[in-house]
């Protein structure tokens, strides 16, 4: 409205807006939870094959320090103890998780699979390990836990010269310094991690957590290993190795892979492309310490995709090129959520409802969607006419890499064009006008708060002033005889301007509702 006290239907609308607002604040999108609870299943998965692999490797240690206590009894009871303190702090771990489960009532589903979409507050840890800007003695316990952890590991490892890069890339793995948030705000590392998350994201980083401790073991029995060995071709030097077929797959679909003996090199490569472009081998992190070469690409659209490349080494002085080939996936980056109110999914009459449907991890070309008077106009972009009735269904289909579909559906309220209202002069409701300006003013239409902006015309209307007959007028101005009626109006006189008559301009078939009338109240 322009200016003055608001009408108490202008208080309560905005009331309603910022209800709404609250509602989208409060509201997480159940694509993103279901993500959390996809990549938490991704890291228990790799933790199963992780402690499989470690156990390998553990074992061979053991046998050799039996074979040559001399050389071997050091680094197999180094990696006995890490065994134990990364047991101990990884069953710790599951604790906490089982304490998330506990205090947020969640329960597994019947297939044993967590319930993420429903593990979107995370309040109650908040209340359990944080008070105000300070931890509670909850959340003092689990940062000494973790910081004895640490220096478990170290103290094991010591002050040995060869293990230094090895301590370094532990400290940076575990590290919980503070972190600087995007306000510039310090904060330390369990608030800025944990603090004001779901409960789904804080136990997937947990699930990860643990996923760093088995990499630690990793790493750890490998530095051992290969500080150890001896250089004989025998099988106890290899370890089992699951190569997936792909990096990434959709719940359901079933693992297919490979596994193969083999053993990781420490020789440096010279040389490594991807894709026919040579990476830059003197960049930081080219390779690390046990001669992995570090790979980096801009990754191509949504879909399975081939990689392939090749590695450089030298051998007897000449250049010796190893090629590699594999796969992955890629998915939808959650950048944005898609949040929405129950009781406000609604599509109007007699407008084009434009619209955006994708299905996560799905590519758009293979996602179709239906509903009538539905349009697709674009990329991932449809236009919704809706017809008759109260309701409209949007039904979606995607097809997967490997052929097999998924569906959704949502359902949305069919609502008619509100009622507009009535102005004069671009004033609405009760105003106060000289004679002159009532008499050459243009009678129109208006949607309040209406999200689409209409072009309305007032084709008709009707004029009424005290004492005297009210007056039919056609188009948007007073004609003659309304003119004359005006005239003999004294100052004070409420001039009424109702049954005002109009339409959508392109859309004269949508029939609007009845024009709330104007009241004008002459000024001289």
């Amino acid at each position: 409205m322009a200016g003055g006290k608001l009408s108490a239907r202008q208080r309560m609308i905005n009331l309603m807006y910022l209800v709404f607002i609250a509602m989208i604040a409060m509201t997480m999108s159940k694509e993103v939870l279901s993500a959390f609870g996809l990549m938490n299943d991704k890291f228990v998965r790799a933790n199963e094959l992780a402690a499989t692999s470690n156990e390998g490797m553990l074992a061979g240690l053991k046998q050799k320090a039996e074979e040559k206590p001399a050389e071997f009894g050091v680094a197999a009871n180094k990696a006995e103890q890490i065994s134990k303190i990364s047991e101990d702090f990884f069953k710790f771990l599951e604790t906490q998780k089982a304490m998330i489960l506990e205090k947020g009532k969640f329960e597994r589903e019947e297939n044993g699979e967590l319930p993420a979409e429903k593990m979107d507050k995370g309040d109650f840890l908040d209340e359990y390990w944080f008070t105000g800007d300070r931890l509670t003695k909850e959340g003092e316990a689990f940062m000494a836990r973790l910081n004895k952890y640490k220096s478990d590991i170290k103290e094991i490892l010591g002050d040995d010269v060869k293990y230094q890069t090895a301590v370094e890339n532990f400290d940076q793995r575990f590290s919980t310094a503070e972190v600087t948030n995007n306000d510039g705000k310090k904060l330390n590392w369990l608030d800025y991690h944990y603090k004001g998350f779901p409960a789904i994201a804080s136990y997937t980083k947990l699930t990860a957590m643990q996923n760093d401790v088995k990499a630690t073991e990793t790493n750890m029995y490998n530095l051992f290993l290969g500080n150890t060995l001896d250089q004989a071709v025998s099988l106890k030097n290899y370890t089992a190795i699951v190569v997936p077929d792909k990096n990434a797959f959709f719940a359901g679909e079933k693992f297919t892979g490979k596994v193969v003996l083999g053993k990781y090199a420490t020789v440096t490569p010279t040389k490594l492309s991807v894709e026919g472009e040579n990476l830059d081998m003197n960049r930081e992190g080219a390779v690390d310490s046990t001669g992995a070469a570090r790979i980096e690409f801009t990754v191509g659209n949504v879909g399975e995709h081939d990689v392939n490349g090749q590695f450089t080494f030298l051998e007897d002085g000449k250049e010796l090129p190893i090629d590699f080939a594999g796969k992955y996936v890629v998915v939808p980056r959650p950048n944005s959520a898609t949040i929405s109110a129950d009781k406000m999914n609604v599509v109007y009459r007699g407008v084009v409802n434009p619209m955006t449907i994708s299905f996560a991890g799905v590519p758009e070309h293979k996602v179709n969607a239906n509903a009538a008077g539905l349009k697709k106009v674009g990329n991932g972009k449809y236009e919704m006419r809706p017809g008759s009735g109260r309701e409209v269904t949007i039904n979606v289909t995607g097809t997967l890499d490997d052929g097999s579909a998924v569906s959704d559906k949502k359902t949305f309220r069919i609502k008619d064009i509100p009622k507009p209202t009535g102005t004069i002069s671009g004033q609405m409701d009760i105003v106060k006008l000289p004679r002159r300006n009532v008499e050459i003013g243009t009678v129109g239409a208006i949607l309040e708060d209406f999200d689409f902006e209409l072009p309305i015309q007032v084709t008709s209307f009707k004029v009424k002033v005290p004492g005297q007959p009210s007056v039919a007028v056609s188009g948007t101005k007073l004609n003659s005889q309304a003119k004359n009626a005006l005239s003999r109006a004294r100052r004070g006189d409420n001039i009424q301007i109702f049954d005002i008559k109009a339409q959508i301009n392109g859309n004269s078939s949508y029939k609007l509702k009845d024009v709330s009338p104007v009241i004008v109240e002459l000024a001289d």
